[in-house]
């Protein structure tokens, strides 16, 4: 998490809100406190040069001048002035980006860190929950989700009610562990294209992909018509037992497991949330898959995990966005 000020007292609404992944940018608007985000709309991150040109782009298409202040969650690590994404080509200073674009405060967070931010106003019917399991009141919370790459994150409780401090990493990138012989043949084939093999190079988009590119090369089969996960997640649901339907239970099996190791890790007793763009589009499909038989499948700590829930979020607006304006307000600067 990074800011740029002006030194100017800024005003605290309205305030420009953003969550920028590797392969799109969504900006939303909110006018005063507690108001619902609104002007919400979504830019394809390569048809823009710039952040800066995204942005400009955003305010021209909605009829808004710049605000005083704004926050963007974004999917790369930010501890400095000086930002570049893991999964595209944007890299910039931040305070270049607020003089830019006319702003007294700018705050930049990880968009993970933003979408934790969120998670306790999440409302029931923004949640599908996998599995069973009920959440410890007060426990510490994981969240991980699968996009252009693998975002994870989670809130920590401060021993009063209600009172979380949001975690800022990159655990997308831990090394990735086998559990059977296949998954080993499948990670020794990109060790030996990649080298380190993490979480996150399977389990996001392009890791789809990939898993789908190894099965075929492991069955001798042709299969490399397939370039995009969209096909390969359209030909698993049309032909099951097909290769393209292996290799998303290969992902869902995965997933499962390093939410099963970041929930012991960060004793997440008060529940996994799943964030991303993939899972959702999965649907009812995805409680049939091996994430949730993975998660828990952890010796002796099996009972531990099965009794915290596992949840998608499934939202038609990015929850990050209400997170960006949680931290506008949790991180204010003093007058």
């Amino acid at each position: 998490m990074f800011e740029s000020h002006s030194g100017q007292h800024t005003p605290a609404f309205p305030r420009w809100l953003g969550d920028i992944g590797g392969t799109n940018a969504r900006f939303g608007w909110q006018v005063q406190p507690q108001a619902p985000i609104s002007h919400v709309q979504v830019l394809p991150c390569a048809e823009h040069p710039t952040l800066v040109d995204a942005a400009r782009s955003y305010l021209q298409a909605q009829g808004l001048a710049a605000p005083a202040c704004a926050a963007f969650g974004i999917a790369t690590a930010v501890h400095s002035d000086q930002v570049a994404m893991t999964n595209h080509h944007w890299a910039f200073s931040i305070d270049h980006v607020r003089q830019a674009l006319g702003l007294q405060r700018l705050l930049l967070l990880n968009d993970f860190t933003a979408l934790a931010l969120a998670l306790p106003q999440l409302r029931p019917e923004q949640l599908r929950q996998v599995g069973a399991g009920r959440a410890a009141a007060g426990a510490a919370v994981a969240l991980i989700g699968a996009g252009t790459g693998l975002g994870v994150s989670g809130l920590l409780p401060m021993g009063h009610p209600g009172q979380y401090l949001p975690l800022s990493g990159e655990g997308g990138h831990v090394t990735l562990s086998a559990q059977n012989e296949l998954e080993f043949r499948v990670i020794s084939l990109l060790r030996k294209r990649y080298g380190h093999v993490s979480a996150e190079r399977v389990v996001c988009g392009a890791g789809l992909l990939e898993l789908y590119h190894a099965l075929c090369e492991l069955h001798g089969d042709e299969g490399l018509e397939i370039t995009t996960p969209a096909d390969v997640m359209a030909r698993a649901q049309a032909q099951p037992g097909s290769t393209a339907h292996e290799a998303v239970e290969l992902f869902c099996g995965f997933l499962g497991s390093v939410a099963g190791d970041l929930a012991l890790t960060l004793g997440a007793r008060g529940g996994v949330y799943i964030g991303g763009g993939i899972v959702p589009r999965l649907g009812e499909r995805f409680k049939d898959t091996p994430f949730r038989a993975r998660f828990e499948a952890k010796g002796r700590f099996a009972a531990y995990l099965q009794a915290i829930p596992t949840w998608v979020i499934d939202s038609p607006v990015s929850p990050a966005l209400e997170g960006a304006s949680q931290a506008l307000t949790l991180y204010a600067p003093s007058d």
